[in-house]
């Protein structure tokens, strides 16, 4: 018996949550190709693209399209059932062959757009979750999110600062202690430098030219940051989707345009989509006082630390993003970084409640 050729899937998947990515999964096994449709009202807090995005990269194989509905569901009222049926053929005209849902109205939207209908774990047996659960309680249920929606929805805590501040050192802190706290917490990640990485292998490079050179002798060229830059927004994306509710990233690409100003002498304007690419909740910058500088072979500069602190904090005051100054000992400084990130967390996602339904 061949498949149904087009199979339709629609839902607000606000957010997307593996409920969801069951149902999709389990629709594109039924029919030869399928089609998504990502409702979205404006009163619902998590942009339409957004979703249409995640649900895209989770799932290539399908066409994912959104559709603005404002209308609440009521299954009493013939005008409002014939309001969201105009919005979906408006989105679909295509001919459906196959509507899968895993709810109740189902059988009665499939004859609507005269479709055959296919339920799919109607009682929720295969996936216990729900959008209004994860709307509650991201972080309790973060074991039902799959990767893209994780990225989206993860509070990215990032540590900044001049060299040899302790960044590193707090960064890996506190991923080390939200880790400890188990549960979704387990899987907190810390996202590396890639500066770093380019630069020791800029002085490799050199290196090999010239045996016994030293970090002295490496020269930066202003077209090395927007790469170094746009690398690390695709590792900080990649670690994105495999952790925890935080996510906590040694520098980001906001840093990087700082970093600009320490060794060429002034800004470079390719650099600031790239620091406002990825969203980033709040920013830890480590005071340069009471800690000594070490010299580990790619560092230089200590007389530039007060400098660059206030480099730093001139331009998280300019840009508005949100941060702590982080001082004292090591100890110290992880119990301030815990504490700003529990403020953050206690504050919630805020994620907006949908329309409500009328029964």
């Amino acid at each position: 018996m061949s498949l149904p050729e087009h199979g339709l899937v629609l839902g607000k998947f606000y957010p997307p949550h593996a409920g969801h990515f069951h149902l999709v999964r389990a629709a594109l096994a039924g029919c030869e190709r399928l089609t998504v449709l990502v409702s979205h009202a404006d009163v619902e807090s998590i942009p339409l693209a957004s979703r249409v995005a995640w649900l895209q990269e989770a799932f290539p194989a399908a066409r994912v399209i959104g559709a603005v509905d404002n209308v609440h569901m009521d299954l009493h009222d013939e005008a409002v059932w014939q309001a969201h049926v105009d919005v979906f053929q408006a989105a679909v005209p295509e001919r459906i062959d196959a509507l899968f849902t895993s709810e109740s109205y189902g059988p009665e939207l499939a004859r609507r757009l005269g479709a055959a209908h296919v339920l799919v774990d109607l009682d929720r047996g295969a996936v216990p979750i729900s959008g209004t659960a994860i709307r509650a309680d991201p972080a309790g249920n973060w074991h039902f999110l799959e990767g893209p929606v994780r990225a989206g929805l993860a509070l990215r805590v990032v540590a900044v600062g001049a060299e040899s501040t302790g960044t590193t050192t707090v960064a890996e802190d506190l991923a080390a202690a939200c880790r400890a706290r188990g549960g979704a917490w387990a899987q907190t990640r810390c996202v590396p430098e890639y500066g770093r990485t380019f630069s020791e292998e800029k002085l490799r490079r050199l290196q090999a030219e010239r045996p016994g050179a030293t970090w002295s002798d490496v020269r930066f060229d202003t077209a090395d940051f927007p790469l170094i830059a746009a690398r690390q927004n695709e590792i900080e994306e990649a670690e994105a989707r495999l952790g925890g509710p935080v996510l906590v990233c040694d520098t980001d690409a906001f840093a990087t345009a700082v970093w600009h100003e320490r060794y060429l002498g002034g800004r470079n304007p390719a650099l600031d989509p790239l620091a406002d690419a990825l969203p980033h909740h709040l920013y830890l910058l480590t005071d340069h006082e009471g800690v000594p500088f070490e010299d580990d072979g790619l560092r230089d500069g200590e007389h530039l630390r007060p400098w660059m602190t206030g480099r730093f904090q001139e331009e998280l005051e300019r840009t508005g993003r949100r941060h702590v100054r982080l001082h004292g000992s090591r100890e110290a400084r992880l119990d301030q970084a815990l504490r700003a990130v529990d403020a953050l967390v206690a504050e919630g996602w805020g994620i907006a409640d949908p329309l409500p339904e009328h029964r």
